[in-house]
Parts: structure tokens; C-alpha cells; sequence
């Protein structure tokens, strides 16, 4: 594989480890010519509700999405040069980046950020480290979250 398709992959939310993962993953992808991608996976609407409630439920999400992502995405665009491509999914976040992965055969590296808060690193962290593991098809790279930006720029 070259180094030009090369794709890391940040799962994106508001988490603050979220932005770790984000910065590690920009400056690998600077550093080796690849390129960023970003996913959000929105969660379904909750309980039962009628189709035109869950409709609006649904479009509103949708608009917080793709307004998060822009963030990140314009982010990842500042210190890359290059805009990241994006995904969108309604779903559980494991299951949709399992899908997104078996899908998207140029995603090459996860990265994920692990918080260090006392409550555990992360669900995804935890899936991907635990039962999940053998669902990846690819590398998994785990960034601290306790690590500042000058620490991850001396690693990256």
C-alpha cells in the first residue's frame, strides 16, 4: 500500500480525548502523504415514536452531525491540507464502524483516543481491546488522553 492511500480513521464526538485521536491522526497522515477520515454515528431516535416524530428527530441529529463534524473536519483540513472524508451513520458506533471498515477498503489505521478518567477508557477503546478486537481488520492505534499537544506532535 502507499503511503498516499493511506487513511486513518477518527471516530468523532465531543469526548476530549476525541481531540488527541484527531491531532495524532492528522499529523501521521501530514507526516506520510496519507489522508484523514472522520465518521459520526448518530444514535437512533429512542423508544417508540410515531414516523413523523421520529422523522424530526432524525433531520435535527442529523443537522448536530454535520455541524460537530465540520469542526473537525475543517481541523483536520488546517493541519493536513487536505479535507478529510466524512461519514454520517445512525446506528450503535461499534457496530456502524465495523460496517464503515468492511465497506471502506482504503481505511488503513483506527485511531481512537482513550480518556483517563477513572470511569475506563472508552467504549470503543474497551470493545476494540476486548471481545471486538478479532472484528478489525486493521491496525488500532489507542492515544491517551492525558497526553498534551506537545506530547503528541513528539510521537506523531
Amino acid at each position: 500500500m502507499a503511503d498516499k492511500d493511506r487513511v486513518f480513521l477518527v471516530v468523532v464526538d465531543e469526548s476530549p480525548e476525541m481531540h488527541n485521536a484527531l491531532r495524532y491522526a492528522c499529523r501521521r497522515a501530514k507526516r506520510t502523504g496519507g489522508r484523514v477520515a472522520l465518521l459520526y454515528v448518530m444514535p437512533p431516535p429512542e423508544g417508540q415514536t410515531w414516523g413523523g416524530v421520529a422523522d424530526l428527530m432524525r433531520q435535527e441529529a442529523r443537522q448536530e452531525a454535520e455541524q460537530v463534524v465540520a469542526r473537525h473536519a475543517e481541523v483536520a483540513a488546517d493541519m493536513t491540507g487536505l479535507p478529510p472524508s466524512i461519514h454520517i451513520r445512525e446506528g450503535k458506533s461499534r457496530d456502524e464502524l465495523i460496517k464503515l471498515l468492511g465497506e471502506d477498503q482504503s481505511i488503513s489505521v483506527l485511531v481512537l483516543g482513550a480518556s483517563s478518567s477513572s470511569e475506563g477508557p472508552g467504549p470503543l477503546v474497551s470493545a476494540f481491546t476486548g471481545r471486538s478486537a478479532s472484528q478489525l481488520r486493521i491496525p488500532l492505534t489507542i492515544v491517551p488522553g492525558a497526553l498534551s499537544e506537545a506530547e503528541i506532535d513528539a510521537i506523531s
